[in-house]
């Protein structure tokens, strides 16, 4: 079955400023370095999440004070700035899971890519942060549930912790949340204490790693780790929140995991269920490590979905 890859050049128009690493350029890289691969995919383009799917995640007031900024141009913190085009940028980004999802439904795809902006997946119910405007990944996991996916696994190996998705699904036993990330580092959660809270108990799984570490440290915990997690929780779904600033050169962390080991941690992920998956976008900020990386991740997910 086919490799969805979802886009759309609404993306590029989300303008963040000069010099602000989560820019458009991000995307031409991924468009660039993926384009050998294009009479292989399914490419599909997203149309625009609607209200009450934001709505799933995010408060009335949330939602408001994003098309209000977009509107006005204004920075919502010191980090994540809007544009005339953030409102819509971010509306399409949360409906690329969901394009996904209906793909996976209509047998036309059984795993897809999402190579979107603005990423997701630290905005909280009620607060964009961390770049992020609506946690798309979130989204995708309600609107998955709806869909029939009772049982969501979300795989996080962005370099920063995905406080606002974990905050999301803290006391929810239908969504699994697994993370490795950097410590110390933004936003400063993600410890191993940190398990979930009440019915969500035990459904939360955080790897911290130094600064330093690499494909020998991070590679086994989704080799290992997730294997033992995917098989206690039997989920129906996994989604998996890719950000590639664990990579060896990106600027903004340091963390020392290569390519290589990036396409060993989505084998790892694609291996250890035959459920359907779906990678969204996150992080990267060495524009030519980010598109070879989505490159390899695309690569390795073909190969899977061969056999």
């Amino acid at each position: 079955m086919s490799v969805a890859f979802i886009y759309d050049d609404i993306f590029l128009k989300h303008d963040t400023g000069a010099y602000h690493p989560e820019c458009a350029d991000r995307l031409r890289s991924i468009v660039r370095h993926v384009e050998p691969l294009k009479e292989e995919l399914l490419e599909l383009g997203p149309a625009e999440a609607s209200y009450s799917m934001l709505r799933s995640i995010h408060t009335d007031e949330h939602i408001n004070n994003i098309e209000h900024a977009s509107i006005r141009e204004l920075a919502l913190d010191a980090d994540t700035q809007t544009s005339s085009h953030s409102y819509e940028a971010a509306l399409k980004a949360a409906g690329a899971g969901v394009c996904a999802i209906d793909a996976f439904k209509a047998g036309k795809a059984s795993a897809a890519f999402a190579a979107v902006r603005p990423p997701g997946h630290h905005a909280t119910p009620y607060r964009a942060m961390g770049f992020c405007l609506f946690n798309n990944i979130a989204i995708a996991a309600r609107y998955a549930q709806e869909a029939g996916f009772e049982k969501v696994l979300i795989a996080d190996f962005d370099v920063h912790h995905g406080n606002g998705t974990q905050e999301i699904f803290y006391e929810d036993d239908t969504v699994f949340y697994f993370s490795t990330h950097q410590s110390p580092a933004y936003p400063g959660t993600g410890s191993r204490q940190e398990r979930g809270y009440g019915r969500g108990e035990g459904f939360t799984l955080n790897f911290p790693f130094a600064p330093g570490s690499g494909d020998d440290d991070l590679v086994p915990v989704y080799e290992e780790e997730l294997p033992q997690a995917v098989e206690s929780f039997a989920p129906d779904i996994i989604l998996v929140s890719a950000g590639y600033d664990l990579h060896r050169a990106d600027p903004l962390a340091q963390l020392n995991v290569t390519t290589d080991g990036i396409a060993e941690i989505v084998s790892a992920i694609m291996s250890c269920s035959d459920v359907p998956k779906l990678f969204m976008l996150e992080g990267g900020y060495n524009l030519e490590a980010l598109g070879e990386s989505v490159a390899r991740t695309l690569q390795v997910m073909m190969k899977y979905e061969e056999t």
